[in-house]
């Protein structure tokens, strides 16, 4: 007779609505919030035209969301979006969606770790680079930089053997810390004199097309808003209703959407030395230290030594809320697969406090390697990751217009077709260059995306015949008991 991996020890139910707000507001604001207002968003649409184009890539986000919170109530003990394309379209979809949302996990952890090494070039000069040192794909890796991003990535794993509660209230902790440190800088920014009056000026990118500006910065929505969906990913942890699923997502979505929007202010408000930010944008690849990162910069401008102080604190906060929700999300994600055999069993072991360890301790040891291979192979999975996150959202979203056309639910029928159709954009101008917009992943990215597409074939092929031995009902004892 088949039995279930792991059915003996269920995951505990500990996280309060504070909590998964913070994992889900956590995974969304990264090193990538800090650093692509002022290299990406300015030079593409300006202050204004950036702004305009967050909050249409908030609207497509919230009204995709409509599908997530379906998928939740209906099925709210389900392990996030793979537990519900498995519902809808069986093992095979199912595994192929997971395989490229756990690299969209697994690559964000590693990436916002290794950050903390280019902080230390930033705001100390590169004295972390110190001790032997080697070039991989073009990046230089120091030793001291490596001890900055490998310190964190054990620590944080560590805490992963903890109760869910007390990383879920760690992680609440580090997220109002990041909240607030954004809003001490833009309101400093707000009492500028010339903020608000001159500096912003021009509002838009005055060279090129105003609406293809836009349309190329509200595109990037999946990389910048990347991981709000991780939120069902822990559905089985919380102790409140399904219901608070929507409020949580929308409002860790619309708290990211404020700190984007701020951060394109703060970086365009403080142009010293340039008669506007369009000066400073253009000539930050001459700039070094301080000055070549225009939120710190602006910080420092209007704080003084205590600018730096506070954009340091709340740049770390996101780094640690960034690696903690996505540690959280892969490994229940793996913990889910293993359930069903797409996995080994050993992922979805529990430890006494009832969480999977053993997938958290892989999510390290991955990220590990992955943080010794230097950021620029990142930088090329972190595109693989906003492609895998896409097609995933797009899956969920067929899969919710499936079921409410089972049931009659015209509404989420018009929304699960409407995201699906967002999504399949999102992921049409990811994969096909086009110049005007320049929002496709990298050249070398196709490289990345074709060998973890055959190494999921093969670990697919390798365990097809496990697939088939998990009784149907094998996911679904603790919904029909519950």
């Amino acid at each position: 007779m088949n039995k279930c991996v792991a059915e003996e020890k269920r995951l505990e139910q500990g996280l309060t609505p504070f909590n998964a707000w913070a994992l889900a507001f956590g995974c969304t604001i990264g090193w990538a919030a800090f650093v692509m207002p002022g290299t990406l968003f300015l030079k593409q649409a300006g202050p204004l035209g950036s702004m305009i184009a967050i909050q249409i890539g908030l609207f497509a986000l919230l009204l995709i969301s409509f599908c997530y919170s379906y998928m939740l109530n209906k099925f709210p003990f389900g392990s996030g979006g793979y537990a519900y394309i498995q519902k809808a379209f069986g093992r095979g979809v199912g595994f192929i969606c997971s395989w490229f949302l756990g690299l969209c996990y697994l690559c964000l952890i590693p990436l916002n770790a290794t950050a903390l090494g280019t902080m230390g070039r930033v705001l100390f000069n590169g004295k972390f680079q110190f001790g032997f040192h080697y070039t991989f794909a073009g990046y230089e890796i120091y030793m001291g930089e490596l001890i900055l991003a490998i310190t964190p990535l054990v620590l944080l794993a560590l805490l992963g053997a903890v109760k869910v509660n007390v990383i879920g209230s760690i992680q609440t902790v580090f997220a109002v810390v990041l909240l607030a440190g954004v809003m001490v800088m833009v309101l400093s920014a707000l009492f500028q004199p010339r903020s608000l009056t001159g500096n912003l000026y021009p509002m838009f990118q005055t060279d090129g097309n105003l609406p293809l500006q836009i349309i190329a910065v509200a595109l990037t929505a999946p990389q910048f808003f990347m991981g709000f969906h991780t939120m069902p990913q822990f559905a089985e942890e919380r102790k409140f209703s399904p219901d608070w699923g929507k409020v949580i997502t929308d409002t860790s979505l619309i708290c990211s959407a404020f700190v984007y929007i701020a951060l394109v202010f703060l970086a365009a408000s403080v142009p010293v030395g340039y008669l506007d930010w369009r000066g400073y944008i253009y000539d930050l690849p001459h700039k070094r230290g301080i000055t070549s990162m225009p939120t710190l910069f602006a910080s420092v401008h209007l704080l003084g030594d205590a600018g730096l102080w506070v954009w340091g604190i709340t740049v770390t906060s996101a780094l640690l809320t960034c690696i903690i929700g996505f540690y959280v999300a892969a490994s229940r994600l793996m913990y889910s697969m293993a359930r069903n055999n797409m996995l080994p069993g050993w992922f979805a072991k529990l430890n006494r406090n009832n969480v999977p360890f053993h997938a958290t301790l892989f999510c390290m040891a991955v990220s590990i390697l992955a943080a010794l291979m230097g950021r620029n192979m990142l930088n090329w999975t972190f595109d693989m990751a906003s492609l895998g996150g896409v097609v995933c959202m797009a899956c969920t979203c067929l899969a919710a217009r499936k079921f409410a056309l089972e049931e009659g639910r015209k509404d989420i029928i018009i929304l699960g077709t409407l995201g699906f159709l967002l999504s399949a954009v999102m992921t049409f101008f990811l994969l096909i260059p086009i110049p005007a917009l320049g929002c496709s992943i990298a050249a070398k990215s196709y490289i990345c995306l074709i060998l973890w597409s055959a190494l999921g074939a093969f670990f697919f092929l390798s365990r097809r015949h496990k697939l088939n031995t998990v009784e149907p009902g094998c996911q679904n004892e603790r919904e029909s008991s519950s």
